[in-house]
C-alpha cells in the first residue's frame, strides 16, 4: 500500500508552548508504515497559508496544523476546496475548533488520531474577503480578542481578567442585521457568527452550531447586568447559553451586518479592523478534516477535553 504524505506546519510561538515537544512525539507515535512526513516551522504571520497552498499544489495528502485557532485558520485558507485533508494538533490557548471536533488536547493523542481517525468534510465561513473555520465575533468579543493578543500572559485566567476589567465600562453598539428570514435592528454587547460551538476554553457560545450543516449560527448577545453575570457564565459552560433571555440565536445561510462605528472583528482569536458592512456566508463542506473515528470515542474525548482545562478550578496556562 502506498504511503500517504503528511506535512506538519508548526507555529513556534503559538499558545502555551506545547508545540515544542511535537517533533519527538511524531517520531514516537506516527505510524510510519502508513505515512511519510515533513515538518516546517512558520517564520512570519500567515506564513502557514502559503505553505498549505504550496502543499496542495504538490499533492500532499494531509496538512497538520500545530497551533491554536489562528494557526488552523491560516492552514484552512490554503486548503479549502482542495483534496488535501487537514489534521489538527491543538497547541493554542483556547483551541475552540479542536474542542468542537473532539480532537484530543494532548499532543500524543492528537498524533495517534492521525493514525486511526476518520475523514469528513466540514463547512468554512467567509466574512468579506476573510476565510475562517470556527467563529467570528464583533463588539465586546472583538475588543477582548484585541486586548488578549497584546498580552504576554496566555491562558483562561488572563482572558477572564480582561473581561472583568472592560465589561463594566463597555456600552452596547447598534447593529442592522439582514439575514435569510428578514431584518433585525438591535443593540448588542457582541454578535458572533459561528461554524463551531465555542470561542475556546469550553465557552459554548453557540451550542446549536454544526460544522457541516451549511448554516451560520448567529448569536446576538445583550449586555447582562453585573448581578446576573455569574448565572450567565454558568450557562456558557453548560451548553445552555442560548437559553438566556439576553441571547437571541438563529441560523442562516448568509448575513449582512451594518454598524456606524468602525468594526473590530475577532476572527478565531485574531483581531482585525474591517469594514462597517460585513457580509458573512457559508462554504458548504469545503474542507476535509480528520476527527475521532466513532461516536463513543468522541464522547470520551470531549469529556477528557473538559477535564483537561476545566474552569473549576481555573488553571493558569502560562
Amino acid at each position: 500500500m502506498k504511503k500517504e504524505s503528511i506535512l506538519f506546519i508548526i507555529n513556534p510561538i503559538s499558545g502555551v508552548g506545547k508545540q515544542k515537544s511535537v517533533e519527538q512525539a511524531i517520531d514516537k507515535i506516527l505510524d510510519l508504515s502508513l505515512f511519510d512526513y515533513e515538518v516546517i516551522y512558520t517564520e512570519y504571520a500567515h506564513h502557514a497559508t502559503l505553505i498549505s497552498y504550496q502543499a496542495a499544489i504538490k499533492g500532499v495528502d494531509i496538512v497538520v496544523a500545530v497551533g491554536g485557532d489562528g494557526s488552523i485558520n491560516d492552514c484552512v485558507r490554503g486548503l479549502i476546496n482542495t483534496n488535501v485533508t487537514l489534521g489538527i494538533i491543538p497547541a493554542g490557548s483556547g483551541n475552540g475548533l479542536a474542542r468542537t471536533l473532539n480532537i484530543p488536547l494532548k499532543i500524543e493523542d492528537a498524533i495517534e488520531l492521525l493514525n486511526k481517525g476518520k475523514r469528513i468534510a466540514i463547512d468554512t465561513m467567509k466574512i468579506n474577503n476573510k476565510i475562517y473555520a470556527s467563529i467570528a465575533g464583533i463588539g465586546f468579543d472583538a475588543l477582548i480578542a484585541s486586548e488578549f493578543r497584546k498580552t504576554k500572559t496566555r491562558g483562561f485566567n488572563k482572558y477572564m481578567q480582561l473581561i472583568l476589567q472592560h465589561y463594566p465600562f463597555y456600552e452596547e453598539k447598534k447593529y442592522r442585521i439582514e439575514y435569510d428570514e428578514g431584518v433585525l435592528e438591535t443593540s448588542a454587547l457582541f454578535i458572533c457568527f459561528a461554524n463551531s460551538t465555542q470561542f475556546g476554553f469550553n465557552t459554548i457560545v453557540a451550542p446549536s452550531a454544526k460544522v457541516d450543516d451549511g448554516y451560520i449560527q448567529v448569536s446576538v448577545v445583550k449586555k447582562v447586568p453585573i448581578i446576573m453575570l455569574p448565572w450567565t457564565v454558568q450557562l456558557l459552560f453548560f451548553k445552555n447559553f442560548d437559553k438566556s433571555v439576553y441571547v437571541n440565536t438563529f441560523k442562516t445561510k448568509k448575513v449582512k451586518v451594518i454598524n456606524n462605528d468602525s468594526l473590530l472583528v475577532n476572527l478565531d482569536g485574531e483581531s482585525l479592523e474591517m469594514e462597517k458592512e460585513l457580509n458573512i456566508s457559508v462554504n458548504h463542506k469545503s474542507l476535509n478534516v480528520i476527527i475521532p473515528n466513532n461516536d463513543e470515542e468522541r464522547k470520551k474525548q470531549n469529556w477528557h477535553n473538559l477535564l483537561n482545562q476545566s474552569f473549576l478550578p481555573i488553571r493558569n496556562q502560562e
